[in-house]
């Protein structure tokens, strides 16, 4: 692509490609002690692009990352942007059916692993026969598999310069975000690289101008200006770490990941200090609370003052956490980012140095409305309840799903709105106060998990005849789940040992999955078709556990 035409829409890879160009010698990634400059970021992308050309990839196929948060996830992430492949995110902590249904979903024809999850990906290999290409990032856990490339070769690759397809790239180029959503099973929610560049763009601290389009990108780093240095606490497999980090990139600035892959709150504090990070990305109050223990059990102890903003979404960030952070540093701003795989954008809340925001009120951002059940606008003050929707730029849809697309991206007065559920009331002033989702989804620490699936591990145990799972509310969590289980007759409750329950549903599910506690009741209470009251059994665990 020319640099200096005008255009109005966007590529990922055509962006980075001119930052690469203007801040060759600049860091782009950092990770421990090493640092990726962008020259080299962009050279190895290339050689990685090129080896996936060389085995066969076509236009829009999917790439699944399997990768704890290091240089390599945005790398791999940039080379499929080059040649016009669809970077899929992995959580890596599924189990083996989760992981297997994710990868034969998404259509996946790689995978980039770490070494630690060999032994997971080599189990499921014969449930994804579309995979072809396995490449292994070494991480000390042991040798590369017989059946997988060193990743280091392919990004080895020799190139004869820029890589590209020879389908060439575009703005509809898909980047797809599995999410667990509501419906059990995760659901690749689509972006095009346009919309979602654009979307990112309008809430950016150096914003390009839409029109001008990669024109502005060239004039604004003729100068050299580097973007500002970004910490992504939270797992780039999740939309909050990778889209903070995209954009990060796409300003000229570097993403700093943490070496250690248990969060600890004094190495990213020593971090912060040490790399002078502006910018720290958390979810909500499982970050939060232990960052601000270690700031009050060493005062003084950590230099903050590159530190410009910390940004949370996911979940509620507590007020008594942003007040208590603010005293450390008042000079930062706390942000509040009120969005979701399938809405980014939907409402902000700032708290700074002169006081901090209350938790759940929210800004509404442009394009958003509070609709009632018949898709009317909810009038501010009146104590209604309404659903909010986002238009604007918005998804194409869930991947493979047009039922639930067609339910989540709805046409209201002619305009198309993503509607994910999240319900709200609206203040006089026009801020509104969060009630959380519709569904009986749980959110756990950021992990969004659906009740049925814990449901049916639980009612697999030996004496369980039914279950229930639901949400209760958790300081640092958010919400920590509890299993409501009804033992099958003559079964004694005092035989059923709440670890044993916990413990079962871990070799089955994901460990976030698990209950946290397990309540035995007399009956579930079903209705004659079977329907449960969830808010009940929220209400009466909630009780139970003494944390109403």
């Amino acid at each position: 692509m020319d640099g200096g035409a005008a255009v109005t829409e966007w590529n990922y890879a055509d962006v980075w490609e001119a930052v690469a160009d203007h801040l060759a010698d600049a860091p782009a990634l950092t990770h421990g002690a090493r640092t990726l400059r962008w020259g080299e970021l962009d050279r190895r992308a290339d050689g990685l692009a090129q080896w996936l050309l060389d085995h066969g990839v076509e236009r829009q196929d999917k790439v699944a990352l399997y990768l704890a948060n290091c240089p390599e996830y945005l790398e791999a992430t940039f080379a499929a942007f080059k040649v016009s492949l669809v970077p899929i995110n992995t959580n890596y902590r599924y189990a083996d059916a989760e992981l297997a249904y994710l990868w034969d979903n998404a259509d996946a024809v790689a995978v980039v692993f770490h070494g630690a999850f060999a032994e997971r990906a080599g189990r499921v290999r014969d449930q994804v026969p579309r995979v072809r290409s396995w490449l292994w990032v070494d991480d000390g856990s042991g040798p590369c598999p017989e059946w997988a490339v060193p990743y280091e070769d392919a990004v080895s690759t020799q190139t004869a310069g820029r890589v590209r397809a020879p389908w060439g790239r575009g703005p509809d180029d898909l980047l797809m975000l599995y999410t667990g959503g509501t419906t059990g099973m995760p659901k690749g929610v689509m972006w095009r690289q346009d919309d979602l560049f654009a979307r990112m763009n309008a809430a950016g601290f150096r914003r390009y101008d839409q029109e001008a389009g990669i024109a502005d990108v060239h004039a604004q780093l003729t100068t050299g200006t580097r973007g500002m240095t970004t910490l992504p606490a939270c797992p780039l497999m999740h939309g909050t770490g990778c889209f903070s980090a995209m954009e990060s990139l796409s300003e000229g600035g570097r993403v700093v990941t943490l070496a250690s892959r248990q969060f600890d709150p004094v190495e990213l504090l020593d971090t912060v200090e040490r790399e002078q990070v502006n910018g720290l990305v958390i979810v909500g109050d499982a970050f939060a609370k232990p960052i601000l223990a270690a700031l009050d059990d060493h005062p003084g102890r950590w230099d903050l003052t590159s530190l410009v903003g910390m940004i949370s979404s996911g979940v509620m960030w507590s007020e008594e956490t942003k007040q208590g952070l603010l005293k450390h540093h008042p000079g930062m701003l706390l942000v509040d980012a009120f969005s979701s795989s399938e809405a980014l954008g939907m409402g902000s809340s700032v708290s700074s140095g002169t006081g901090a925001a209350r938790t759940a009120r929210f800004t509404l951002g442009p394009e958003v409305r509070v609709l009632d059940a018949d898709d009317r606008d909810v009038v501010p003050g009146s104590g209604a309840v309404g659903v909010l929707a986002l238009g604007g730029r918005i998804p194409v849809g869930y991947y493979k799903d047009e039922t639930k697309s067609a339910s989540t991206f709805r046409v209201i007065d002619g305009v198309r709105y993503s509607v994910p559920g999240d319900f709200a009331e609206v203040a006089e002033d026009g801020t509104i106060h969060l009630l959380g989702r519709g569904s009986v989804c749980i959110n756990t620490g950021g992990e969004k998990v659906y009740p049925e699936e814990v449901e049916e591990a639980v009612k697999t145990f030996d004496g369980v005849v039914d279950a229930v799972a639901v949400g209760i509310p958790n300081e640092r969590f958010g919400e920590e789940i509890v299993a409501v289980v009804e033992l099958a007759p003559g079964v004694p409750g005092d035989t059923v040992a709440p670890e044993a329950v916990i413990e079962h549903v871990k070799a089955q599910l994901a460990s976030y999955k698990a209950p946290k506690r397990v309540r035995v009741v007399e009956t579930i209470g079903r209705s004659p078709s079977g329907k449960v009251d969830y808010g009940r059994h929220k209400r009466e665990a909630a009780t139970w556990a003494g944390v109403e």
